[in-house]
């Protein structure tokens, strides 16, 4: 399997991809300090349970996004998830290289940042 050939241009286009965005008890807790909000009403407000109940997700927005994209980028970036900065070297989806500016490209080009 060849390796993946990515340069993140912050482009948001995989946050708009279907599917759970998974959080762990760990980055909950980093996400809420981060909005200086309580864990619990972090939860209530941006969490809702994962597809097969194994977890939490951060909840979709009106367009179906996550709900952490706006139109700056992420709202998180300084705190998001490990299966975001994961994206797309330890998971992807069909079709994703279509998507994404990054695909294909390496170095500074761009103007991007290394996810």
């Amino acid at each position: 399997m060849l390796p993946v050939v990515h340069f993140c241009q912050r482009c948001g286009a995989c946050c708009r991809w279907e599917g759970d965005v998974c959080i762990e008890d760990a980055e909950v807790e980093a996400i809420a300090a981060f909005f200086g909000m309580e864990t619990e009403a972090f939860v209530n407000e941006c969490c809702r349970l994962r597809a097969n109940r194994q977890g939490l997700s951060i909840r979709e927005g009106e367009d179906g996004a996550c709900m952490m994209l706006e139109e700056g980028g992420c709202r998180i970036q300084a705190v998001k998830p490990a299966q975001c900065s994961a994206f797309p070297r330890q998971w992807n989806f069909p079709g994703w290289e279509e998507l994404c500016p990054g695909a294909g490209k390496c170095g500074v080009e761009g103007g991007g940042a290394e996810a």
